[in-house]
């Protein structure tokens, strides 16, 4: 496993005062993502213990930048990988969850028919949760057992989300 220092790596998020709009310090993780990679998945990886990641079969990568990282912990990991795509991006026949965003309407996406699994929901950021709640939903609608959920940042200041009454894993937590 790379070794990684969470300060350093932190340093590699730019931010970006006043996107996409005014008022919204957007943290963008790509210069982290080019340059430590790795790293950013060791320390992902880190947030379970050895016998939290025994209980968990698959990720699910939520669209678009959880594709990303859920599949370096798969790889990682030697788990398998599932998708929450937005709608018509997944083969029919798929389980729809309309949610709320902060300004109108979305929707997710899953396969249905695969066999059921104990998961990992997987994303990039928890900002108000809705995301991450229709994904949960999602899951269990396809039946799959949701054992917790695990994101790079947590803008805690937004959000009370919990992932079957457990706190989200999160390497950097904002307030």
């Amino acid at each position: 496993m790379p070794s990684f220092n969470l300060s350093r790596l932190e340093q590699c998020i730019r931010l970006v005062p006043d996107f996409p709009q005014a008022g919204i310090l957007f943290r963008d993780i790509t210069p982290l993502l080019s340059e430590h990679f790795a790293s950013t998945i060791s320390a992902m990886q880190a947030q379970l213990n050895d016998q939290q990641w025994q209980q968990i079969d698959a990720l699910v990568g939520i669209e678009s930048r959880g594709f990303i990282l859920a599949a370096g912990l798969a790889q990682a990991m030697q788990k398998g990988l599932i998708l929450v795509r937005k709608p018509g991006k997944l083969p029919p026949p798929v389980i729809s969850q309309a949610y709320s965003l902060e300004y109108g309407q979305d929707c997710l996406e899953i396969a249905a028919q695969q066999t059921p699994k104990r998961v990992l929901l997987v994303d990039d950021v928890l900002a108000t949760g809705g995301t991450l709640a229709a994904s949960e939903a999602l899951c269990l609608s396809a039946s799959h057992q949701v054992q917790g959920a695990l994101v790079l940042m947590n803008l805690a200041s937004l959000n009370q989300y919990t992932c079957q009454n457990q706190p989200v894993h999160s390497v950097w937590t904002y307030r």
